[in-house]
């Protein structure tokens, strides 16, 4: 399967994991969760959403422009941003171990190198 479509693919896919996520918050944890965990929980879905969308963007890019180095590499780490950044939020706000929020800096910072790869690879694109 060309990249294009599995960035397509696993942009939907996210999309779809994000708003199930969001709507089991607003749903199934108010009053179950204090406030400021349901606030990290949605910036978990927050940033899992964006960054969704952002992968779908990397599959039309490449769809456009061509599997480029650099747009691959933005679709993979904007994926890793979204397992570490997001999966450690949700793992804190339903009360996994706080060494998590040590680790979740690091989704944070792949969500940043993903969009300077996918700026680059558009600038060096032919």
């Amino acid at each position: 399967m060309p990249v294009g479509h599995k960035f397509l693919i696993l942009g939907a896919a996210n999309a779809a994991v994000a708003v199930i996520l969001g709507a089991f918050a607003a749903h199934g944890l108010r009053g179950k969760l204090g406030e400021r965990m349901l606030e990290v929980f949605h910036t978990g879905v927050e940033y899992h959403f964006y960054h969704a969308l952002g992968l779908i963007l990397v599959g039309v890019v490449v769809l456009t422009l061509g599997p480029l180095p650099w747009l691959r590499a933005a679709g993979w780490v904007m994926l890793a941003g979204i397992l570490i950044f997001a999966g450690t939020l949700y793992g804190l706000a339903l009360g996994g171990p706080g060494w998590l929020g040590a680790i979740t800096p690091l989704g944070g910072t792949a969500f940043i190198l993903s969009w300077i790869l996918f700026a680059l690879a558009v600038w060096r694109a032919p």
